[in-house]
Order: structure tokens, then C-alpha cells, then sequence
């Protein structure tokens, strides 16, 4: 059953911070090519997050700063518009004095960045439904989702019912809905043009328990494209 097309694809190069919005991507076990690949690391040696858990820490500030890939490497803007690249030996020091503590820049090694599952599933139907409770339409950068499936004839929370079955994403990715995405205040945050706003995490718990979204496992790599048809599969 053909659900939809893929309407957005986004990446985030370092964990926490602003990402990039890209048309075409590689697919890799791992998730999107280079996704959540570096992370701030504090000096306790977890890593900045927008909530505290053995691995994560709360660390103000990331949503200030966006990264984008130059080839293999993390560019990350500051609020000043300057632009450092995750290759500079300065880059510790321009992080560390923009959180506030003494922090590196640190690619994935034997700790996962991820907090739950390598890709996240979002669909417009569940954006509508969100929108429906707070009175307005929601902007779906606030989930951070790395594929936004478009279902304009579809309302609801779509994608909690694909739990265990499959999506085929164009001609060649496959991946298994494993489980919905929890959600934490970072829904809440401002970003780029959007203002913080505290409703949106309690319109969420109010709607689904405070999940949003699904997470998916790879079960065939290969590209995606903004465009491309998304197929359903029990």
C-alpha cells in the first residue's frame, strides 16, 4: 500500500545541534549516512543532549549552533555567523567558550550518539493532528525527524499504527517500524526562526503518551530521495 512520498530528508551531523536539510541520501545500517556521526562531549564524558541520562547530559546552548558536512567534515556556524570546521584544533575551544564548560567535538567510537534507534519516521498526517490540538499549524523541524513521509489525504497518528511492518522508501530502502519516539522538552526549544513554545511537549503527552513519530531499523540500504514514493508492507 503506497502511503505517501517522501517530503523531507534531514541530517544532523553533530547530536543536538541544527542540521541540514538535503534532497538525496545514502542509507546505511547505521541510519543515514553521517547522521548524529560527532558529538559535544563534556569533560564527565557524556555527550551534550537536550535531557540527562547515563550516556546524555543537558547542555545549553547546541541549539544556537548548526552543522553541515564539507565532504566527511562537521561545519558548524556560530550565533556570530562564523564558521568553523570540525577539523580545526580551535574547534574545542570556540565550543567550549560558547556552551560555557570545557567541551570537545568527538566523532561516534564504541558510544552510540543515538538515543533510541538509527532513523526517525514522521509523517505530515500526525503533524496535522498536533496542529488540530494547538489551534495552529506545527512546524515539523521541532521533531527533528530524518524522513517526513507527506499523506495529504491522511489524519491522525498515521505511523503508530506501521509498528513491525515495513517501509519501502524508493526503489531501493527497506526499514522495519520498531517502536514510537519519545519525546523530551528539545520539542520545546527555539530554533532557527521558531520561538520557543512550551505547549507544544504537553500537546504531545496529551496526544499520544509523550511519543511522537516512529523509529526504524534498516533492513535494506541504499538512496533516498525527496519524491520518492513510500510503500507499506505488513
Amino acid at each position: 500500500m503506497m502511503v505517501g512520498t517522501l517530503a523531507e530528508l534531514r541530517r544532523f551531523p553533530v547530536k543536538s545541534l541544527l542540521g541540514e536539510s538535503l534532497t538525496e541520501a545514502m542509507v546505511q545500517e547505521r541510519g543515514l549516512t553521517g547522521d548524529r556521526l560527532w558529538a559535544v562531549r563534556g569533560a564527565d564524558g557524556r555527550f551534550g543532549s537536550g535531557k540527562t541520562t547515563r550516556r546524555f547530559r543537558q547542555m545549553g546552548g547546541l541549539f544556537q549552533l548548526t552543522a553541515r558536512y564539507d565532504g566527511a567534515v562537521p561545519v558548524l556556524r556560530f550565533p556570530s555567523g562564523r564558521h568553523v570546521r570540525g577539523d580545526d584544533p580551535g574547534v574545542h575551544a570556540a565550543l567550549s567558550g560558547h556552551v560555557g564548560e570545557p567541551v570537545t567535538l568527538t566523532a561516534e567510537a564504541d558510544v552510540s550518539h543515538f538515543d533510541e534507534g538509527p532513523l526517525h519516521v514522521l509523517t505530515t498526517a500526525s503533524l496535522r493532528h498536533l496542529g488540530t490540538l494547538l489551534g495552529g499549524p506545527v512546524d515539523g523541524r521541532r521533531f527533528r525527524a530524518n524522513l517526513l513521509i507527506d499523506v495529504p489525504a491522511a489524519s491522525g497518528l498515521l505511523e503508530d499504527g506501521w509498528l513491525g511492518q515495513s517501509l519501502h522508501v524508493g526503489d531501493e530502502v527497506v526499514l522495519r517500524v520498531t517502536r514510537r519516539m519519545t519525546r523530551c522538552v528539545m520539542v520545546n526549544n527555539a530554533q532557527d526562526d521558531l520561538p520557543h513554545d512550551g505547549r507544544i511537549l504537553r500537546a504531545v503527552a496529551a496526544a499520544d503518551e509523550p511519543a511522537f513519530g516512529v523509529l526504524a531499523s534498516v533492513e535494506r540500504g541504499g538512496t533516498v530521495r525527496t519524491g520518492d514514493p513510500v510503500v507499506r508492507r505488513g
